[in-house]
């Protein structure tokens, strides 16, 4: 029986620079997709798949992170105050309940394998979810972490969400090496990070959604800095690989690299259509600016 996976680490420490000025005092997780912040976005998809505590390695002038998670008793006051019913009934869906957070400090850019070590006494000696708040995933049916979930019941080990790009953009991501075969899962036979153009195994990505057993903790403890000068956490889990399973899944749904400006945008415009309330009006507006 494989254990439960109750945790879920969201790195937010990094600066934003691709969004200067806008993130020169605000987090870029605090960024608006439509009309929540881009770690919302995260935050609920990883409830959707049953994740109960909610850990954030910050950084410096993050602090608005951990308001925008906590209660703010006089707007909600306010909104009663108003019969503005629906507006406090979405306040209220969006908060993790008492207990619920954790946030430590990363204090140095030492990249994300570093920021995931930094959890390390939250997180304990259990399985717990990765999500990178950078990538958003829009999904019709069960959200791309519960898909993963899905798996891990039948896998247990270490699981990853992959997606396919076109070949001459592999040496900008992680890439895996999987079993032939059939089917939405398979095993991993190896990883690389950002490998020279025209080496690596495959186009399949790691995609910013991972399952991983606390192993990984010991390996990044010792880790020594790979591509870009940081802790990889690619480099991690290949050396992990070398004791337990890894599947890769293939999953349901459309990912946003939300650090970057055209994923950002491509993000608004793509959840803002799949809301029944904004897409006639927003079809509207995109046909005028033609």
């Amino acid at each position: 029986m494989t254990a439960p996976i109750r945790k879920a680490v969201f790195p937010v420490a990094g600066l934003g620079t691709r969004f200067l000025p806008a993130t020169k005092a605000m987090p870029k997780e605090m960024l608006t997709v439509v009309d929540k912040p881009v770690i919302q976005h995260v935050v609920d998809e990883a409830r959707a798949a049953g994740i109960e505590h909610f850990i954030f390695v910050t950084g410096r002038n993050k602090g608005v992170i951990e308001d925008h998670f906590d209660r703010q008793v006089e707007l909600e006051q306010e909104l009663e105050k108003r019969g503005k019913t629906d507006e406090l009934a979405a306040l209220k869906a969006g908060l993790p309940g008492p207990g619920q957070t954790s946030f430590t400090r990363q204090q140095a850019p030492l990249g994300l394998g570093h920021a995931v070590w930094c959890a390390r006494d939250l997180v304990g000696n259990e399985p717990f979810a990765l999500l990178l708040p950078d990538v958003l995933v829009q999904s019709n049916g069960r959200t791309c972490l519960a898909q993963l979930m899905d798996v891990y019941a039948t896998t247990g080990g270490n699981v990853i969400a992959v997606e396919e790009v076109p070949e001459d953009l592999t040496h900008q991501y992680g890439i895996v090496d999987i079993e032939d075969g059939a089917g939405s899962s398979r095993r991993i036979k190896g990883m690389v990070e950002k490998p020279a153009p025209g080496t690596a195994p495959s186009n399949l990505i790691i995609m910013g959604r991972y399952l991983l057993q606390p192993e990984i903790f010991d390996i990044l403890e010792a880790q020594e800095r790979g591509a870009g000068g940081e802790i990889q956490i690619t480099d991690a889990m290949i050396a992990l690989l070398e004791r337990q399973l890894f599947t890769a899944v293939s999953y349901e749904g459309k990912s946003f690299d939300c650090g970057s400006k055209a994923g950002f945008l491509a993000a608004n415009i793509a959840f803002a259509l799949q809301r029944a309330d904004l897409r006639p009006a927003l079809l509207q507006e995109i046909r005028k600016l033609n």
